[in-house]
């Protein structure tokens, strides 16, 4: 049976986080703490007091660790709701990257660890940064990976250049990716090990800059990162040494869906502002939402927004009932993707000459959702996936 009816409470708890984000974190979006690089701190842990205050703060953690537990049809549902301003998930503190690293320490952490690195965050207290791209590959490529760890018995050296890793500046839990060279006391290669960011810059984390990109929607925007003899006792690794790859996709599957949650309630976003302009805005003698080309535009958007939303939920569906879903989520992943960015730009067109200043959010909106099309994996490297899984069926 097929049935697409959402339970009441979850109905009501999707309007009740879409009246909070309304009414209590856009008007934040012309604060200027939010930076060209994004929110800063004190932008973020204000918002973070206000959704703490209406208990609404980091409600997907597992109920053990304080969260509620939520399936990954009912974040669909509400991260759409918080998506409604970019703020709103750095305010629920269920934003990128820290949403990601929060599900895979949850998932791979001792208890030490979840003491010292995930509950700080989870609590609001501090961020986290995932590092694994580098500028001479690694990234979507993660067999490209030149970060080097190596281990003498006691300790792990860490050495190796780091860039475009969100949130860098101002993190206290890393997650670092590295190659662990050949030794006689642990398996070798791809190893994730947690460091503490306070050990920069002296104790060998060195953020050389953040990078200026079109984007704006994270906090500490994107940085640039150099381990210099990073030096870890062997209590830091996560998991278990040689085995990050098959960790981040661990963390990548749910990730990838999660940007969609969010991205599709800012399309809802720009398409409401779109429709408004177009009812009351007038041309050759009626508005121009009656002119066909303008009409016609709209209606894409809203088919797209619907066939989004379905590919979402289907995809969190299939991983609610217990399976992987690496194929969904790619499918969902590039088709939600280009199809949003479509919507913001059609928006961009509805609304003429503001569409391209900040009179509405829609600018702002249009130019984090082109860079929406390259987190966790390009679109072209998720059609490439799919379709070798294609041919080989």
């Amino acid at each position: 049976m097929i049935d697409f009816s959402l339970p009441a409470d979850l109905e009501a708890e999707r309007d009740r986080i879409r009246r909070f984000v309304i009414d209590k974190i856009v008007p934040y979006e012309r604060d200027p703490r939010l930076t060209a690089h994004g929110p800063n701190d004190e932008l973020r842990q204000e918002l973070v007091e206000l959704a703490r205050a209406e208990k609404l703060l980091t409600i997907q953690a597992p109920v053990e660790l304080g969260g509620r537990g939520l399936g990954h049809v009912e974040q669909a549902v509400l991260y759409e709701a918080a998506g409604w301003s970019t703020l709103g998930p750095v305010a629920m503190n269920c934003a990128a990257p820290d949403e990601g690293n929060m599900f895979l320490l949850s998932k791979v952490a001792n208890p030490d660890q979840i003491d010292r690195y995930l509950m700080p965050v989870i609590t609001g207290q501090q961020r986290s940064v995932f590092a694994m791209t580098e500028p001479d590959g690694a990234g979507s490529d993660p067999d490209q990976l030149a970060t080097t760890a190596t281990f003498d018995g006691t300790n792990f050296t860490i050495n190796g250049r780091k860039w475009l890793i969100t949130g860098a500046d101002g993190a206290k839990t890393w997650i670092i990716m590295a190659r662990l060279a050949a030794n006689p006391h642990l398996p070798e290669g791809p190893t994730l090990f947690l460091a503490d960011g306070d050990a920069a810059p002296a104790g060998g984390i060195v953020i050389e800059r953040t990078m200026n990109t079109m984007d704006r929607n994270y906090v500490g925007g994107h940085g640039v990162v150099r381990f210099e003899n990073l030096t870890l006792p062997r209590e830091s690794v996560l998991g278990e040494t040689g085995q990050a790859l098959r960790y981040a996709q661990l963390r990548l599957a749910p990730a990838r869906l999660t940007h969609c949650m969010r991205w599709l309630g800012a399309a809802e976003r720009a398409q409401s502002i779109a429709v408004e302009h177009a009812r009351t805005r007038t041309a050759f003698g009626k508005t121009i939402g009656e002119h066909e080309g303008v009409s016609f535009m709209l209606a894409d958007n809203e088919i797209a927004l619907h066939q989004c939303r379905l590919t979402i939920w289907h995809a969190c569906w299939l991983m609610d009932q217990g399976h992987k879903a690496r194929h969904e989520s790619s499918m969902a992943k590039s088709f939600v993707s280009e199809e949003l960015f479509k919507v913001a730009d059609r928006c961009v067109q509805v609304l003429g000459g503001i569409g391209i200043s900040d009179e509405t959010v829609v600018e702002m909106i249009f130019r984090d959702m082109r860079a929406f099309r390259l987190y966790d994996g390009p679109t072209e490297v998720h059609k490439w996936a799919i379709g070798r899984k294609v041919l080989r069926k």
